[in-house]
């Protein structure tokens, strides 16, 4: 009984940090290898034994075909960075300079033993509308490119891929959904699953990813004057008999062992202006944060840094801290996050305003208790955002 009551102990502490990594829709994402925002727009997702694979395009330079970029993870949290499976070529043709290249989506072609990519190839007018074909040995190797057609003489663009279970594969559109009990029909109606009116909380549907019994809406939250601060919105679909909903979330918590979703722990916020801020840090006046206040002037050439101490925690794990952050710039900026001495890069994407916050995610690993510390700080002499207010799951 002992032994079985440790092994117990064991798996609820492993499912405990699993269930408290949370996806933040439309946050910047930062790829725990990278130190950046991911950048995967557009993307879809295959799984290869108990591995995730999101494709998707790199806007890092605007609109322009740059790359398409691979990223891996476990659990659909944490994102790591494999590499660009096609990259922007040098002279004429699909893939050369102000060409585009969107929605990149792979399966795999059991009969060839290859990895097959569907692409939007198109100029920059939008006038060509095709598909564009890319083969690989490998879910994230590089893809030798094919060519491009218009399916059955027709114009495509923003395009979608359902793989069934016998291998067969559709190239979808449209954004709305219908029902039958077989791929030939009869087919329902189209209905819509979102609220009239919220465009899908502002995101335009990139894939939808089974997850169980139920699904992932997957969007693309896009900032037209700035592609590279085009956010994600991941939100889990509610399937009821032939009806199917979508609700907004700040934040929510998938569990991919057990092909299931929670909502969001409770959390206890922390002020940034109540932290303790040294080497030039100081409190600022902020509109739209909490208390009108944030911790502003971290990093630079005196070292700015803010520290929240006593945070905590009825548990031990890995686990979300989400960040409500100010960055009135362009460009991204990065700042060096260290939870409990451990240290990392992390992406802060510019906000709509220096008074209008807008959300980052850290991965932490956290103690039980409240002496838990998490610090923001520059590797460099550069500025990092300035920080409104932590949230840290309690249970």
């Amino acid at each position: 009984m002992r032994l079985f009551n440790s092994l117990a102990s064991l798996l609820a502490g492993a499912l405990l940090a699993q269930a408290t990594l949370q996806i933040i829709p439309g946050a910047t994402w930062t790829a725990t290898n990278t130190g950046r925002h991911i950048q995967a727009h557009g993307a879809g997702v295959i799984k290869v034994g108990s591995t995730y694979y999101l494709i998707g395009e790199d806007k890092t330079e605007g609109s322009a075909f740059q790359n398409v970029n691979c990223y891996a993870s476990t659990n659909l949290v944490e994102w790591s960075y494999v590499g660009a499976l096609l990259s922007q070529t040098s002279g004429a043709g699909d893939l050369g300079p102000n060409r585009v290249v969107e929605r990149p989506k792979v399966i795999y072609n059991s009969n060839t033993r290859k990895y097959v990519m569907y692409m939007h190839i198109d100029s920059s007018n939008y006038g060509e509308a095709k598909v564009g074909v890319a083969t690989s040995d490998t879910v994230c190797g590089k893809y030798t490119y094919l060519g491009s057609w218009r399916p059955l003489g027709f114009e495509s663009r923003d395009i979608g891929l359902f793989q069934d279970d016998d291998g067969t594969a559709y190239l979808l559109t449209e954004d709305v959904y219908s029902y039958a009990t077989s791929l030939s029909g009869p087919w329902s109606a189209w209905n819509t699953f979102a609220p009239v009116g919220s465009k899908t909380f502002t995101s335009q549907t990139t894939y939808i990813l089974p997850l169980g019994d139920t699904a992932i809406y997957m969007g693309d939250r896009w900032v037209s004057t700035n592609l590279m601060r085009s956010t994600y919105v991941w939100l889990p679909l509610a399937i009821s008999g032939t009806t199917i909903t979508l609700s907004d979330r700040v934040n929510w918590v998938p569990n991919v062992s057990a092909g299931t979703w929670a909502v969001a722990p409770t959390e206890t916020s922390y002020e940034g202006e109540a932290a303790a801020l040294s080497g030039g840090a100081k409190v600022i006046s902020c509109t739209g944060c909490s208390g009108t206040m944030a911790a502003g002037y971290i990093g630079g050439s005196a070292g700015g840094k803010v520290q929240f101490s006593g945070v905590s925690a009825q548990a031990s794990g890995r686990t979300t801290v989400r960040v409500k952050h100010l960055n009135g710039d362009t460009s991204q900026r990065w700042g060096t996050v260290t939870c409990n001495g451990v240290s990392q890069t992390i992406g802060f994407l510019p906000t709509a305003d220096g008074n209008t916050p807008g959300s980052s995610s850290v991965f932490c690993n956290l103690n039980a208790g409240s002496g838990n510390t998490v610090s923001f700080a520059s590797a460099d002499s550069s500025w990092v955002a300035d920080i409104d207010r932590i949230f840290v799951p309690v249970n």
